[in-house]
């Protein structure tokens, strides 16, 4: 359940909010080399605010 500030009320929380994404992130600065920085990670809305976490990508090999 999530609180409606607008109508004061709780109301239940969207489906998609619970949905896991992959998203690729370019942070508008560059590296030492002189090349954008940029990499991947999982995002969420909670009804609210955009969640973050850490994508660790695995070879084949190590997954195994």
């Amino acid at each position: 359940m999530v609180f409606d500030p607008n109508s004061g009320k709780l109301r239940p929380r969207s489906g998609w909010t619970e949905i896991w994404h992959l998203w690729t992130v370019i942070v508008p600065r560059r590296s030492i080399n002189g090349q954008l920085v940029f990499g991947k990670v999982w995002r969420r809305h909670d009804g609210r605010d955009w969640i973050y976490k850490k994508f660790t990508e695995y070879s084949d090999e190590e997954a195994a």
